[in-house]
């Protein structure tokens, strides 16, 4: 009985240590696996056993047990080729899940962010991503929610809704927002933070040359404290919609529309993209100077001029001769390529 004891014991020691200790059978490129709400481990092991994944669940559920490891996390994982049932254990254990990425750029639209969203992989779509005017119902924005979100790069999981991720990025902007609204200038043109989002919207649509921000802004802001009109083609680009070919007309420019900043004065009423931090911080905390006017110079920066003559002689270098090397944004470093 003694001998039978022992040869027992060891071929449980020998069971035990070969379904947790050697490799699981799975791909050289890992395996995905979905574990779905509500489930639960021994479930999944009875799951992979029948694949053949796992070699004992039994002895993978004491193990479990003993190391008070037996509950999980849904999500989606990837077991890397050569991990053992212990491995496999302590990931579904710890969450350690596959996560994903959305990157909403800098400018963009609030449809562009959500369509971005909604393409992304592994995202659940709920009703609140069908349009722009559901978005914001479901956020609890009143009338259009251009500019409300934060341009950032976003990590989720899979099965996280279009929802999930426009609420972080509501939340993220009004948070920034906030704290640049405490770090703002003296003597600032703006009744509150939704007017400053709405001059951060311009600026970041009138530039991709970081260090001109603060001066951009500058110039609107003492066009607006003169009383002067902002005339910047980008909003009225914006109120075009999707009548804009990609050429801006003189008749574009007559057309009285809540965006056209040639024929309304002040700002327009909503913001007309989605501005990043750096174009909030120089919205409220625009360049001091005397400049009232800039031209683009085609290299992807501008002149700034403090009367109109000086301008105008500006206009006329820089748009109406206009080189074969002119260019409406900054040269990258694929371009150099």
């Amino acid at each position: 009985m003694f001998v039978l004891g022992v040869v027992a014991g060891g071929y449980a020691f020998w069971s035990a240590q070969n379904a947790l200790v050697k490799p699981l059978t799975i791909p050289v490129d890992g395996l995905r696996m979905d574990v779905e709400s509500g489930s639960n481990l021994s479930r999944i092991l009875a799951r992979l056993e029948s694949q053949g994944v796992v070699r004992s669940a039994r002895w993978v559920r004491v193990y479990a047990r003993v190391k008070d490891q037996s509950s999980i996390h849904p999500g989606e994982y990837m077991i890397p080729a050569g991990s053992n049932a212990m491995d496999l254990v302590a990931r579904l254990n710890s969450g350690d899940v596959t996560r994903y990425r959305v990157t909403i750029v800098e400018g963009w639209t609030f449809q562009q962010a959500l369509s971005q969203i909604r393409n992304s992989k592994k995202i659940r779509s709920t009703d609140a991503g069908v349009s722009v005017q559901a978005a914001a119902r479901a956020l609890g924005i009143e009338g259009n929610p251009e500019g409300r979100i934060f341009p950032d790069t976003y990590i989720y999981r899979s099965g996280a809704s279009d929802l999930d991720l426009l609420r972080q990025a509501f939340e993220r902007m009004d948070s920034v927002l906030a704290q640049e609204w405490q770090q703002r200038a003296e003597n600032l043109p703006y009744d509150d933070p939704y007017d400053a989002l709405i001059m951060a919207s311009i600026v970041e649509k009138e530039t991709g040359v970081p260090w001109e921000r603060d001066e951009i802004a500058g110039v609107f802001v003492r066009r607006l404290g003169r009383g002067m009109r902002l005339q910047t083609d980008p909003t009225v680009i914006y109120g075009l919609g999707a009548n804009y070919d990609g050429n801006l007309r003189r008749a574009d420019l007559r057309n009285a529309t809540p965006y056209n900043t040639y024929v309304i004065g002040g700002m327009p009423p909503t913001p007309i993209a989605l501005p990043g931090r750096e174009a909030i911080h120089a919205a409220l905390n625009p360049k001091d100077g005397n400049s009232l006017y800039f031209v683009a110079k085609g290299d992807g920066s501008h002149h700034f001029s403090s009367t109109l003559n000086e301008h105008n002689r500006a206009v006329r270098e820089y748009q109406l001769k206009r080189r074969s090397d002119y260019r409406s944004s900054p040269v990258t470093d694929e371009d150099s390529e």
